[in-house]
């Protein structure tokens, strides 16, 4: 079955106070709940914002190059993400809906590409 990728980039979240992102965990996390309980759930999280550690590894020069942060022109950065398994993109959608409901800003859905058959 195909995996689908449903993800958000921090920068689309906009500005809320605190008492709202409180509001919209729940509701969040019941969409997790609800996609594990159809068994499409494969992963999903939130990315740390400020205190995680982010690098790069750059391999352009040759030899790879591994620097501390993102590259200094990103403008944006995910945010978060949840895989999911179903059968068709209108599915995908579907959950994708669901999640940026239940989130509160807006998600973008991509479809991984098949797995080779190794083995």
């Amino acid at each position: 079955m195909p995996e689908y990728l449903l993800y958000f980039n921090q920068q689309w979240v906009g500005d809320h106070t605190e008492e709202w992102f409180r509001g919209r965990g729940p509701l969040a996390r019941a969409v997790v709940e609800e996609m594990k309980a159809a068994g499409v759930y494969v992963f999903a999280g939130g990315l740390e914002e400020e205190d995680g550690p982010v690098y790069s590894a750059d391999p352009t020069s040759g030899e790879v190059l591994m620097t501390d942060g993102p590259y200094i022109e990103t403008k944006e950065f995910l945010g978060g993400f949840a895989v999911v398994s179903v059968p068709d993109d209108e599915t995908a959608k579907l959950w994708a809906a669901k999640i940026a409901e239940g989130c509160g800003w807006p998600h973008e859905v991509r479809r991984f590409k098949p797995r080779p058959n190794v083995g």
